[in-house]
């Protein structure tokens, strides 16, 4: 289950990405522009507003954040990305922080790509830290005798969840693509306490809190801040300083 009002805690740090995504798409007139996994429609916004002339088509496969998209005033579908398939009019498709949760997405991309029309943009972005410390030491924790059982099956994801930049550059290159292919890391200052732990309790922790019933979520939560805080050590002012790398790729269809 996500929690829309959690991810929307840091909205601005969370959304940088996107906008850096969307910045490197050159199409002037798309007919029909995608959001695949529009989360709680924010940023979907932009996207309208960018091409007013559009058809905006919006999906997610959290009832949750469909619910808070239409409540922004977003024609949000509850749709899985393995289950989508664009239109023939689709000329734009953004998936952003999305298919690190798909092991089938290499499979995916390559059957998107042909079935898009010629002159089509497909720009995608997914984290690159799944290797970070914030990462490992939750892998680490979950483990452990403890929860090892309890969290069996939970999709914490490692770090070959998600490819480098020119992992992806090659794919799409030998689809035939045009591809701008490139990697950031955000020097992030979260602030208040338990900082790190915070931040991922909106997304990489959401299997685990699933997982869990209350006095379990709260317990692992209290044994994982301590190792947070040791690698994320906070500033004397309260604020923390996170590396925040994401993969980002963009293509044109041939």
């Amino acid at each position: 289950m996500w929690d829309p009002g959690k991810y929307l805690d840091y909205a601005d740090l969370r959304g940088r990405p996107f906008h850096d995504l969307v910045a490197r798409i050159g199409h002037p007139s798309p007919r029909r522009v995608v959001d695949l996994g529009c989360g709680p429609g924010n940023l979907t916004k932009t996207l309208a507003l960018r091409w007013p002339g559009a058809v905006l088509e919006a999906s997610d496969n959290s009832p949750e954040m469909v619910a808070a998209a239409r409540e922004a005033g977003i024609d949000a579908q509850h749709v899985d990305v393995l289950d989508w398939s664009p239109r023939a009019d689709t000329d734009v498709v953004v998936t952003n922080a999305v298919l690190q949760w798909v092991p089938e997405h290499r499979d995916l991309l390559r059957k998107w790509v042909s079935a898009l029309p010629s002159g089509a943009w497909l720009a995608m972005q997914v984290p690159g830290n799944l290797n970070a410390p914030s990462h490992v030491l939750m892998r680490r924790l979950a483990a452990r005798e403890e929860w090892a059982e309890r969290l069996r099956g939970a999709n914490l994801r490692d770090a070959d969840a998600v490819d480098d930049p020119i992992d992806y550059a090659n794919l799409f290159a030998e689809l035939g693509c045009r591809v701008d292919a490139w990697e950031t890391t955000y020097a992030q200052r979260l602030t208040g306490p338990d900082a790190v732990l915070e931040w991922i309790t909106g997304t990489a922790l959401r299997p685990v809190k699933a997982a869990l019933d209350d006095a379990g979520w709260t317990r692992f939560r209290a044994q994982l801040a301590p190792m947070l805080d040791e690698v994320y050590p906070p500033r004397p002012d309260g604020t923390t300083w996170f590396p925040f790398r994401r993969v980002f790729a963009v293509a044109t269809v041939a």
